[in-house]
């Protein structure tokens, strides 16, 4: 039975491995778009291949968070979960991930932004989240004392399923006739989405460091809880910074740069923090987990600095609806979210575990992801900032004659993106070769003990 457990389990993490390496190709394509913009129209197009790319490095994210999640209630409470309800849950997410891409070969969007494939198929990833849910109080219950990691896990469960809905309130007419109230609920949603997502990748952060230091002293102090409570707060909150550009009522957005300028202590902690770590990474290089979460936290430091600028109104004109938003996604979607997930994929993997010959292939693809994430970043900044003050300018050229202009960047990204791609694939084949083989091992097992 333990044995067809952890296979049940360890499908999603597979599935999310999958999601990782499909994004990362729709991505390169993407990108390659932009350069050689005939080259792949008469089959997809970046129309096409745009939303494959987002909706596939989404299904990565909730995927693998899903993958944490589960990983870390069966260290906690072994056996907690039912495995008809996971078994249920992962069929929906099949279903759901087979209709978008055929949604999208076939042309059919309907959706909206970010969420762009035929509404239909949100059907299932709502009904799989309402299991993931029950299935969620079904385990933790059995807890007297709830550590932050199991706080923020819960938090970004339900949260995810409210702001989810209300992402689909377009559908009803009396939303989408309205269109300064439907705008406002889109960008609310979509970023109260992102913050319930980032309680289940930080709540998995937290699960991490407290195994990594043998203590559960970090899953249980009051600067834990303290960020949890501050995190909560600017889920709840921080949305407003996204529709400044709307005419709504100043008072939220004067909230919602108050709220965001709660980041700062987010900012300070990580400085504070960051000598110390400089000095145990020296004793846990070694180890891939606490590298990747590493990994995290610098660029929880650059994403930081960045959002808390994007925040201030005045500079918000600039950046707003540029490629500044897209780097501030790709550093937060690679470098944040993707490194933890990776930390979780090392850690929750079995023990006694063997990467083989591509053992040789992790050190210098995690250090070519760095550094070819942050040229990729730093490229769409610059891209980003010039079509802003080309925005704002009283008289300007065509946006074809921009778009030209504008080349140089986008061939820096094609590089740039090329080796973040190849550097990625490389961990998460090794990975995927790595967990496919123990959960054979695992499925052989459980065949053999019935």
């Amino acid at each position: 039975m333990s044995a067809e457990r952890n296979s049940i389990q360890r499908l999603f993490m597979l599935s999310a491995l999958i999601m990782l390496l499909a994004g990362l190709l729709f991505g390169l394509l993407s990108a390659m778009e932009y350069v050689f913009p005939a080259w792949l129209r008469p089959f997809a197009g970046f129309e096409k291949l745009r939303p494959m790319h987002v909706s596939a490095v989404l299904f990565w994210i909730l995927l693998g968070a899903t993958a944490c999640v589960y990983g870390g209630l069966e260290k906690l409470l072994p056996a907690s979960v039912s495995q008809r309800v996971m078994r249920w849950q992962w069929a929906l997410w099949l279903l759901a991930i087979a209709g978008v891409l055929y949604s999208y070969a076939g042309g059919r969007f309907g959706g909206r932004e970010y969420w762009e494939f035929d509404p239909v198929w949100a059907l299932p990833i709502g009904l799989s989240w309402l299991l993931f849910l029950f299935n969620f109080f079904k385990a933790v219950r059995k807890l007297s004392i709830w550590p932050v990691y199991i706080w923020m896990w819960m938090t970004g469960i339900v949260f995810f399923i409210f702001t989810f809905i209300e992402n689909y309130l377009w559908v009803f007419p009396f939303f989408r006739e309205r269109m300064i109230t439907d705008m406002t609920i889109q960008w609310k949603a979509n970023g109260s989405l992102v913050g319930a997502w980032n309680q289940l990748l930080y709540g998995t952060a937290f699960f991490l460091m407290e195994r990594i230091g043998n203590g559960p002293k970090t899953g249980r102090s009051r600067m834990a809880f303290a960020m949890y409570f501050l995190g909560l707060f600017n889920l709840m909150f921080n949305w407003g910074h996204h529709i400044y550009t709307l005419p709504t009522a100043p008072y939220i957005r004067h909230i919602a740069y108050a709220v965001s300028m709660t980041e700062w202590i987010f900012f300070i902690r990580i400085l504070y923090q960051w000598r110390k770590q400089v000095s145990e990474a020296k004793r846990l290089y070694h180890y891939y987990p606490y590298r990747f979460l590493m990994a995290a936290d610098f660029w929880v430091f650059v994403n930081m600095g960045q959002a808390i600028l994007m925040s201030v109104p005045a500079l918000n004109l600039y950046t707003h609806g540029t490629h500044v938003t897209v780097a501030h996604a790709m550093g937060t979607t690679i470098g944040i979210n993707s490194m933890i997930l990776l930390a979780a994929a090392f850690e929750f993997l079995p023990e006694g575990r063997r990467f083989g010959k591509g053992s040789r292939l992790l050190n210098p693809a995690f250090w070519s992801a760095q550094i070819s994430l942050f040229f990729f970043w730093l490229t769409l900044n610059a891209a980003g900032l010039y079509k802003g003050f080309w925005q704002m300018k009283t008289t300007r050229g065509s946006y074809a004659a921009l778009m030209s202009d504008m080349s140089p960047f986008f061939i820096v990204l094609l590089i740039s993106g090329f080796f973040l791609m190849c550097s990625l694939a490389a961990i998460a084949i090794v990975l995927l070769r790595t967990w496919f083989s123990n959960f054979r091992v695992n499925a052989d097992a459980g065949s053999t003990d019935k």
